[in-house]
């Protein structure tokens, strides 16, 4: 999503510190950027379309100094990526930069146009100066300017305002979207990621939902939604003040690709014992066994994270899961039981859907476990208890090693609470252990057949659709896997369970269309083989991504083949990914697409 940073400094190339700050926020996906600084009493603002080498190029062109800044990666939602559009939005008397969606701007566009205020631009977000200015106009100070004006916000957002000739001061207030503020030696910042500042500072304070902030350079004064002045803990962030570079690959995402073996290691490392090789189910506030049903929240590529723990929860924990997709599941309105346990799976941590089903699960008496891979998101600091997937960072907006952790850390909760529960037998519990431990070795044997999926990729990159075939575990997997294609490539991709292939999705085989089967060697190994013929006898192209069992029997059916490791079907779906994912980067590459950051996507969706 959109990325902000503000800077309150003792040097004039606040401009260039900016800068670094919205490069560490490229991650999140944004189609035009901006800064704005302070020069003397007035706002210099500069402003460009797509990536940040465009505004870079035009402040080496035409420098910006000043100390105290505002900078901004936008991705576009009110109005076109254009420069107009882009931020920051400025008056003569006050600068922004926000996330989120201000829901009510019409209403407010509209009544200020009856005062004959001019806007620029078809944004949402270019309403706050209007309404900030009209009470400064009036005679207000810049905080009480500011605070009138935040009341008649709505919708979620995080925002940062500058004064023009207000060198020591920075505003910024947050309601539903993340804001950070980052504490230096007579120096503050602000930003949505506390990444952004992990250069400047070890010191943040994370704002809760309503607040707003005061920054001048000796501190910050906060006040909740009500007005009431709030501390917020200090912490020390763990994150790197390095950038995080692409180690030789070509792509973030080739990087974080080949970087699963170790962070599905790790992650499994934090939850089974390195010599005895037991699991135990974590230290949480509440009975997870006790449970009567779990309610598994996510969106995107989480969302097929949570089905196939669906699977894994009922067939070997035996307890009864519902799996819902965020955007959807707090408009149902569904009766919650007593005593159940919701989970919320999320890479980012912040993602806005999942962070307002968990509040609608905690309203509904829910207890909340939450599965994301940074720590001091919002979603860690909301839940009742956290698992870490220990993927580090994943800049690639497409993700990729974060899934597979997410897999690995469900697997583990999955046979922990099967042996709290008693209903995993000794034997099986240490056969699915053992093969869980061995997954980051087998990941890394898939990961050596990259040519072989390379050439693959080259014969399918022309393709106008792809399907995705995959029954059980593997099915969530064929979603996951057109997911994939489709956000890199732009290509039309569809996952089915392959069941329903003759349902309906038959209709579309023929000898243009690529149909990607994925067949572990599992108890719905001949079902799945029986779904093959129907395709090869249609003159579908099957790919297919099968162990040697697999493989021979349908030697004279397929197109292609991948030959994937014999492992037990418990894990496969975290094997099976690895594919997919090289198969989608690789055909994106070959159509030329912008694969670390595709169009229209963003890393962290942080608006509904």
């Amino acid at each position: 999503m959109c990325g902000i940073i503000g800077i309150i400094g003792k040097t004039n190339d606040v401009a260039t510190r900016l800068m670094e700050g919205l490069r560490r926020l490229e991650y999140r996906g944004y189609d035009s950027a901006g800064v704005a600084t302070l020069v003397d009493s007035h706002i210099e603002r500069c402003r460009a379309e797509g990536k940040l080498v465009n505004l870079d190029t035009k402040l080496r062109q035409a420098p910006l100094v000043g100390r105290t800044g505002i900078g901004h990666t936008r991705w576009a939602t009110h109005g076109g990526p254009t420069e107009t559009n882009a931020h920051p939005h400025a008056t003569a008397d006050v600068a922004v930069v926000h996330n989120g969606i201000i829901e009510n701007y019409q209403d407010l566009k509209a009544e200020l146009e009856t005062e004959q205020c001019r806007f620029e631009t078809e944004t949402d977000s270019e309403i706050i100066v209007h309404l900030v200015t009209r009470h400064l106009r009036q005679g207000m100070p810049p905080v009480e300017a500011t605070a009138a004006a935040l009341r008649r916000l709505e919708g979620a957002f995080s925002l940062v305002l500058a004064f023009a000739g207000q060198h020591d001061l920075l505003i910024g207030a947050r309601q539903g979207t993340p804001l950070t503020v980052g504490i230096g030696d007579g120096e503050m910042y602000l930003a949505s990621d506390a990444l952004a500042l992990a250069s400047l500072t070890k010191h943040v304070c994370y704002l809760d939902d309503g607040d707003w902030v005061v920054l001048r350079p000796d501190g910050a004064d906060m006040f909740d939604r009500n007005g009431v002045t709030v501390d917020r803990p200090v912490r020390e962030t763990a994150l790197s003040g390095a950038l995080i570079g692409k180690a030789g690959y070509r792509h973030y995402m080739h990087k974080e690709i080949f970087e699963q073996p170790q962070a599905i290691a790790d992650t499994l490392s934090a939850h089974i014992h390195p010599s005895t090789g037991e699991i135990a189910l974590p230290d949480l506030p509440f009975a997870l066994t006790a449970a009567p049903r779990l309610t598994i929240v996510a969106c995107g590529t989480a969302s097929y994270a949570g089905l196939v723990a669906k699977f894994w929860l009922e067939h070997v924990a035996r307890i009864p899961v519902e799996v819902d997709i965020a955007s959807e599941f707090r408009y149902r309105e569904a009766p919650l039981p007593d005593g159940g346990v919701a989970v919320f799976i999320s890479q980012s941590g912040e993602t806005l859907d999942t962070l307002e089903a968990l509040r609608h699960c905690r309203r509904q008496g829910q207890h909340i476990l939450s599965i994301v891979n940074v720590p001091e998101s919002t979603i860690a600091r909301e839940s009742d208890a956290v698992l870490y997937t220990l993927a580090g960072p994943e800049i690639g907006v497409a993700s990729t090693k974060a899934f597979t952790c997410q897999l690995a850390t469900i697997a583990y909760l999955t046979l922990s609470i099967a042996r709290a529960k008693g209903v995993l037998g000794a034997e099986d519990e240490s056969r699915l252990t053992r093969a869980l431990r061995e997954v980051p070795g087998r990941v890394a044997e898939v990961l050596r057949h990259e040519a072989a999926v390379k050439r693959i990729a080259h014969d399918i990159a022309d393709a106008q659709d792809v399907l995705y075939l995959g029954r059980g575990l593997t099915f969530p997997v064929a979603l996951e896997g057109a997911l994939k294609l489709k956000e890199l490539s732009y290509i039309h991709a569809e996952g089915y369970a392959a069941g329903e292939l003759k349902h309906g999705p038959i209709a579309l085989i023929d000898e243009a269309v690529p149909v990607v089967v994925l067949l572990p060697s599992d108890r719905l190994f001949e079902k799945t083989l029986s779904n093959v013929q129907e395709v090869a006898a249609r003159g579908g192209r099957v790919l297919l991504m099968a162990d040697q069992r697999g493989i021979t029997r349908l030697e004279n059916k397929t197109h292609w083949a991948l030959e994937m490791p014999a492992v037990d079907p418990f894990v496969a779906p975290i094997l099976y990914s690895i594919p997919v994912q090289l198969l989608a980067y690789h055909v994106a590459v070959f159509k030329g697409t912008d694969v670390d950051q595709p169009r229209n996507l963003a890393k962290s969706v942080t608006v509904e």
